[in-house]
């Protein structure tokens, strides 16, 4: 039984009673089957009511991203429709590329409640507390050459600012290449991890990483991190958000790469990077200049102090 349209039924009920017979021919399934598929659901921690004569209501729902959650009432054609729910894991981008090696579809989302080695560019730790962010991966086969892959970040940063606009009502704005700041302060990250041959990317892993409702960070991150929580002083429903995201990053992803301009104008519009001094940071340089502009694949184009145009493609950016 379609655990997706019987929760869809007891959403809409708001609160009130379905009966068993109502639920059994609307889903023509046997009474059995809605009991057993009742059952299920309280196992994964819905708060649903039953009585005799009434049938059943839904009091309330996991504040967990559990599959039928993140689908209940989601808007896309692909992105999100077909889910893989952990507890705890190593880390989403990891399973995703394990996915995508079995031939997952694009669209397929991992997405955990708690990441034990969440990483961020470079290998950096990205610390994922239980319950409390979005700790996601999906699985990309984009129509794009392995030099328009960094289109990828820029494409999902723009989503993920709009998602936490739309959502939280919160102003996140990019630091180049994959960071969302508010105040000063990193709120979210993108991580992407390809394969590809010499003239077609065969997937992507794009891991998203956002802190929602974190009440406090290490120490150690104290004076760099923030959280919606943080910045907004009220809890934020996490299952909105990534299907905020999931939506906006679709919206704009199927607009590539022909449409692209579109996203770097928006991206533009959003960036905390272009028109600053900033230093960028790179194992074999370290340059420092204007930053002037992105370019059609999204490298970053710097003017140092003696004119020259610098083409930086990777690197950490700092703005002060």
């Amino acid at each position: 039984m379609d655990q997706d349209s019987l929760l869809r039924l007891l959403a809409a009920g708001n609160g009130g009673y379905i009966s068993g017979e109502e639920i059994s021919r609307s889903l023509r399934v046997s009474r059995t089957a809605v009991w057993k598929s009742i059952s299920d659901l309280r196992r994964l921690g819905y708060e649903i009511e039953a009585h005799p004569r009434l049938g059943y209501r839904l009091l309330a729902r996991p504040d967990k991203l559990l599959p039928a959650e993140v689908r209940l009432g989601l808007k896309t054609a692909r992105f999100g429709q077909v889910v893989h729910h952990f507890n705890s894991i190593t880390s989403t981008n990891d399973a995703a590329r394990e996915l995508a090696e079995r031939g997952a579809p694009e669209g397929t989302l991992v997405v955990a409640e708690e990441q034990k080695s969440g990483r961020g560019r470079r290998g950096r730790a990205w610390s994922s507390p239980p319950g409390v962010g979005i700790w996601a991966s999906l699985v990309l086969r984009p129509p794009l050459l392995p030099v328009q892959a960094p289109l990828l970040t820029l494409t999902a940063a723009v989503a993920g600012a709009e998602a936490i606009w739309s959502v939280a009502g919160l102003p996140a704005g990019i630091k180049w290449p994959n960071d969302l700041l508010i105040g000063g302060r990193k709120v979210a990250g993108i991580l992407t991890e390809m394969r590809a041959e010499l003239d077609q990317v065969v997937y992507v892993v794009l891991g998203i990483g956002i802190n929602v409702n974190t009440p406090s960070f290490p120490t150690e991150l104290e004076a760099t991190a923030t959280s919606l929580y943080r910045e907004g002083g009220k809890q934020v429903s996490r299952r909105l958000l990534l299907q905020a995201f999931l939506e906006r990053f679709e919206f704009w992803y199927d607009r590539l790469p022909q449409e692209a301009e579109e996203m770097r104008s928006r991206w533009r519009e959003l960036s905390l990077t272009l028109g600053r001094r900033v230093t960028v940071i790179s194992p074999n340089f370290t340059v420092s200049g204007l930053a002037k502009n992105i370019d059609r694949e999204g490298a970053l184009l710097l003017e140092t102090e003696n004119g020259d145009l610098v083409r930086i493609l990777s690197g950490d950016v700092s703005l002060r």
